[in-house]
This record gives structure tokens, C-alpha cells and sequence, in this order.
């Protein structure tokens, strides 16, 4: 199977926390990155908070474009 390429992907995405009631947390900028697995997709690292009280939340994520592995 040929890894999947996406080229109409964006540099980066913005990932918004927020609660069910819509009560914003933060935001987070995911860039584009190739994993060393040989996937591709994005990565975002950072820290939001609970606007109630300030308590951090530490966050990583990594959103993968599905058969992008070699």
C-alpha cells in the first residue's frame, strides 16, 4: 500500500478546549510534523487553563492522517 499524502493540509491547525457550555480553556497551535514512526500529521504541546480557578492542564496531542505510515 502507498502512504497516503495529503496536500491541500494546512502548515498548522488551531485546537480550541473548550468546555460543553462553550466556556473556553485555551488554544493550542498543532504544526505539521513528520513522526519518526513515518506517519504525518500534526503535533501541539502546551498548557490551558481552567478559567475559574487558573489551574493549569499540561497538553499533548498528536492527530495522525491515517495511512500516511510508509
Amino acid at each position: 500500500m502507498a502512504k497516503k499524502v495529503d496536500t491541500d493540509a494546512p502548515p498548522a491547525l488551531i485546537i480550541e478546549f473548550r468546555t460543553r457550555d462553550g466556556e473556553v480553556w485555551g488554544q493550542l497551535t498543532a504544526e505539521a510534523r513528520e513522526f519518526k514512526t513515518g506517519s504525518t500529521g500534526y503535533y501541539a504541546n502546551g498548557k490551558v487553563k481552567n478559567p475559574k480557578n487558573g489551574f493549569p492542564y499540561q497538553v499533548g496531542t498528536n492527530v495522525i492522517l491515517i495511512g500516511s505510515k510508509e
